[in-house]
């Protein structure tokens, strides 16, 4: 799995950082920081919750 996220498209929400933990961060700028862009497939449920509750539909996850 790849994971990014669009740093403009980000309101700094947070929701991904909630929802996965090991994968989404948030900075000083309140913009989501991408930990991990290859996680695990243990945490695909995770990821894939994040994308879509991202309100601003920040983020994709895709299989490379």
């Amino acid at each position: 799995m790849l994971v990014k996220a669009d740093k403009v498209a980000c309101a700094g929400a947070g929701i991904c950082a909630v929802t996965a933990p090991d994968v989404f961060g948030i900075g000083e700028d309140f913009q989501v920081i991408v930990l991990n862009a290859h996680p695990d497939s243990s945490l695909s449920a995770e990821v894939e919750a994040a994308v879509l509750y991202c309100p601003h539909q920040a983020l994709t996850a895709s299989t490379e």
